[in-house]
């Protein structure tokens, strides 16, 4: 549990204004969802503990093909990023 305080601590709220109880619980569902969907996680090999790692892309051609979007969360503070197909 500290890591995952000290975790939320340093990647949103350290750079997120709170207006109001009804905005930190808004917050903290978000970075949730990231955080368990999303975030890679070294002790699990980089995977996120909802989200299976995926097969590494070895191709040349499709590396020279690959197309990563970004999507912001909570107004850029975090981003993810996802292979486009």
């Amino acid at each position: 549990m500290e890591r995952w305080v000290q975790t939320c601590r340093r990647e949103l709220l350290d750079r997120t204004l709170i207006w109001n109880e009804r905005h930190l619980l808004h917050v903290l569902r978000e970075f949730e969802q990231f955080y368990n969907g999303h975030r890679p996680h070294r002790t699990l090999g980089q995977a996120a503990p909802l989200r299976a790692l995926p097969e590494p892309v070895i191709d040349p051609e499709q590396i020279m093909r690959l197309d990563v979007r970004r999507h912001d969360r909570l107004g850029g503070v975090l981003h993810e990023y996802r292979h486009v197909a």
